[in-house]
């Protein structure tokens, strides 16, 4: 028998867990760890939302099997999302399907449209599933530069003249995680004009929609006149409405592309639990003041974070969206690359970040953090940022702590 299954022989070891099992030994010695690391909202869903689902709860009926695709109200509160935020008109039957929040719906969309040997044009740095969704698949992954500016139109360009076979599909992602980059409506308008002319799909993850802090709102590449025609746009309560465990997303777009991930799903879920459904329902036809505090918590944290990491003398860009800042390794540990950066900073300042190159090969130099904590918790993380920034902490050595587990 072969060692390894042959879709498994395609994904390498899982960068973050080198980190979280480094994070699990401090925290069993009884460190206390600031873990900034995974984007895991720590807000209260909430409580609006939250009594919607006990009420559906205590009604047996919602008990059942539910729908693949998405109860109809949902779906409709979907396409009236589209409506108010972006001017987009959706069609609740044929233009929107209910995922287990975004990611599934990626990777099963990427089974669903790929052909072994496909290639698919993906950013680099950006979220593992943008990329590995296809592999799993069977395709080829092209990177792209991940700014959307004419390095990313050109890289364009160059694909589609030198790949063999042409490329199939290409992934967006703004705001974007980890690089925290956004996009306007004027580029989008050139990808989609690009799109079109090649005959290349797209696919628009926008789970950080609603994440801004400045004058410059993420819009929707459906906005775009005839991106449905080749597009289909990913979106999440995950972080909007801080709803993360309750994998609760959408895809939205173009008819084709919706119903063949329907089918897809058809064959592997029964959709999410129904009172979910109900609840996410609630919050999408809902008070809407809870999407502004969230922002405005965000934008706090962001301010604490970026002030303090600048008067430790870490030259961090000032994120105007997603929730995440996308941090250059400072000069004197960019030997070390991502991974044994994060080792250290976790050694000696119990700070938990993110290896870039988690995200790919083109992130090593960068490491992320997230708005996961408290401005109390964030201040307390700077005090220890700054105290190992300052000290001789260049070196790699493991401290007695590590050497004793």
């Amino acid at each position: 028998m072969p060692e390894e299954f042959h879709r498994i022989r395609r994904l390498p070891p899982y960068v973050f867990a080198e980190v979280n099992k480094a994070k699990a030994k401090y925290r069993a010695a009884g460190e206390d760890i600031i873990d900034l690391g995974m984007g895991n909202p720590d807000s209260a869903t909430p409580p609006h939302i939250v009594a919607k689902l006990v009420e559906a709860v205590a009604d047996p009926r919602t008990h059942r099997y539910s729908v693949s695709k998405g109860i109809p109200g949902l779906r409709r509160a979907l396409a009236a999302y589209y409506l108010r935020r972006f001017d987009v008109k959706l069609d609740p039957e044929t233009e929107v399907v209910a995922t287990l929040g975004s990611k599934e719906g990626l990777a099963n969309l990427a089974a669903a449209i790929t052909s072994p040997g496909d290639t698919i044009l993906v950013p680099n740095p950006s979220y593992p599933i943008h990329q590995f969704g296809f592999i799993i698949a069977g395709a080829s992954v092209r990177s792209i530069p991940a700014t959307p500016d004419d390095d990313m139109l050109e890289a364009l360009d160059k694909a589609v003249r030198h790949s063999v076979p042409k490329p199939t599909a290409l992934i967006v992602n703004f705001p974007s995680n980890p690089t925290a980059y956004l996009a306007d409506l004027d580029f989008y308008r050139k990808i989609v004009a690009f799109c079109r002319k090649h005959e290349i799909w797209i696919m628009s993850d926008l789970a950080y929609a609603e994440i801004y802090f400045g004058d410059h709102i993420p819009p929707s590449i459906l906005q775009v006149d005839g991106a449905k025609d080749i597009a289909v746009e990913f979106t999440s309560l995950s972080k909007t409405y801080s709803m993360p465990g309750w994998r609760m997303g959408f895809a939205a777009g173009n008819p084709r592309l919706i119903d063949a991930l329907t089918r897809m799903k058809s064959y592997l879920d029964y959709g999410a639990f129904a009172p979910i459904q109900i609840a996410a329902t609630a919050a999408l036809n809902g008070p809407q003041d809870c999407v502004q505090e969230m922002r405005d918590l965000y934008r706090d944290r962001r301010d604490v974070l970026i002030r303090g990491l600048h008067s430790a003398g870490w030259d961090v860009p000032n994120p105007e969206g997603s929730m995440f800042a996308w941090a250059p390794i400072p000069a004197k540990f960019a030997h070390l690359g991502s991974v044994e950066f994060s080792k250290l900073l976790l050694a000696r300042a119990c700070v938990a970040v993110a290896p870039g190159i988690g995200f790919g090969e083109h992130g090593d130099t960068h490491v992320r953090i997230a708005l996961v904590e408290n401005t109390h918790r964030l201040r307390q993380a700077l005090r220890s940022i700054k105290g190992f920034l300052q000290a001789d902490n260049a070196s790699p050595a493991e401290p007695e702590l590590e050497k004793s587990l």
